[in-house]
């Protein structure tokens, strides 16, 4: 059952990026039709035989089936492409399948449009004729190289998205930490257990792709927590959530142990292919006030400044002392308040944790 609603979150997701597509190609597509024909008006040219009517429908079926063919392109395939192949390949193939998927969708939408202009039937011979006459080759180019324009925005803002975690793009463009702000936030701090060890035995280049399949691995378990990553540090993710995501249906425990059963799921691929090796984490959460804000000139990001970020790291390095894979801060307990009954906390004590002047209650779950 919880396979089954994982992966309806997942194609929610990828729907509702296509959506997000369908919708800005089908504005960019009617946008086309008013520039034209306020074009056509300016320079007084006789357009009596024009159908407006009819000429904005075929926009908007422009843009509606490119958006959704070139969307479900962009989503499953040409996004994927760029991240798992070489580049030569990948822009290679990317440009192959556009120009396909192009021509069927400006010959479909002119036919539509060249049949209702006529009243004559979509698959008549007259139609086909006159989509041939209408299409002029420096119109078909012009066209093809403007789309080919739109799918490339499109293309790098979803890759930009991706690469930031979602939502932090949006704020990037909107401009919402240009200022600094303070929020509620929780952090999750998680370690590789043993990396030092693993590292020396796998040396650095199969270590290198160890962690890149482990991090391929557990991504989707974050973003189905509705959590954002925050940093790669290493061997060590940062992951943070705004409180009341973070602190429904405890997304923010959730995420550990979704994390959990998905390495041991694939234990068996770690063993066969590095050495016997598989991976477990430690995790160290905490809650607390940060300042967030843009940063830096260079290399611009949202960065968290706080003592709930030192805390969490703190909190994280007591996991192998205590011998337990996840600790929580009682602070953190106390908002969270009545547990889902999946998970039972246990009191680990007060401890002093290195730089903190107070004791500080830790749980495990």
């Amino acid at each position: 059952m919880k396979k089954r609603s994982l992966y309806i979150k997942k194609i929610s997701s990828q729907a509702e990026k296509i959506l997000w597509i369908t919708l800005f190609w089908t504005i960019i597509s009617a946008l086309q039709f008013f520039s034209s024909y306020s074009t056509l008006i300016q320079l007084d040219l006789d357009i009596s035989g024009l159908n407006p009517t009819a000429f904005l429908y075929g926009s908007l079926i422009t843009g509606l089936t490119a958006g959704l063919i070139g969307g479900s392109s962009i989503v499953f395939f040409w996004s994927k492409w760029l991240r798992t192949k070489s580049y030569a390949w990948s822009l290679l193939s990317i440009l192959c399948s556009y120009s396909l998927v192009y021509f069927v969708v400006a010959l479909t939408t002119t036919m539509y449009f060249k049949a209702t202009q006529l009243n004559i039937a979509f698959n008549h011979p007259d139609t086909w004729e006159a989509v041939w006459n209408s299409n002029s080759v420096l119109t078909v180019v012009q066209n093809y190289l403007f789309w080919l324009l739109i799918v490339i925005i499109s293309l790098i803002g979803l890759l930009v998205n991706d690469k930031y975690g979602p939502g932090v793009f949006k704020s990037f463009i909107l401009g919402k930490y240009f200022q600094p702000k303070r929020e509620e936030r929780i952090f999750m701090f998680l370690d590789i257990r043993g990396s030092t060890t693993i590292a020396e035995q796998l040396g650095e280049g199969k270590y290198f792709n160890f962690l890149k399949d482990v991090i391929r691995d557990v991504t989707p378990k974050i973003l189905d927590s509705k959590g954002e990553i925050y940093q790669y540090v290493g061997d060590e993710i940062v992951i943070s959530w705004k409180q009341n995501t973070g602190i429904e249906n405890a997304n923010c425990l959730q995420c550990f142990f979704d994390i959990k059963k998905t390495l041991l799921e694939r234990a068996v691929y770690y063993r066969e292919r590095y050495k016997g090796l598989t991976p477990e984490f430690k995790a160290g959460l905490h809650y607390g006030f940060v300042m967030v804000g843009e940063i830096g000139i260079v290399k611009r990001e949202i960065a968290y400044s706080g003592d709930v970020l030192n805390t969490a790291a703190r909190i994280q390095s007591k996991c192998n002392e205590m011998g337990v894979d996840i600790l929580v801060s009682k602070f953190l307990l106390n908002k969270m308040g009545e547990l889902p009954k999946q998970f039972a906390s246990k009191a680990m004590g007060e401890i002093k944790l290195l730089g903190k002047q107070h004791a500080l209650a830790l749980y495990t779950v």
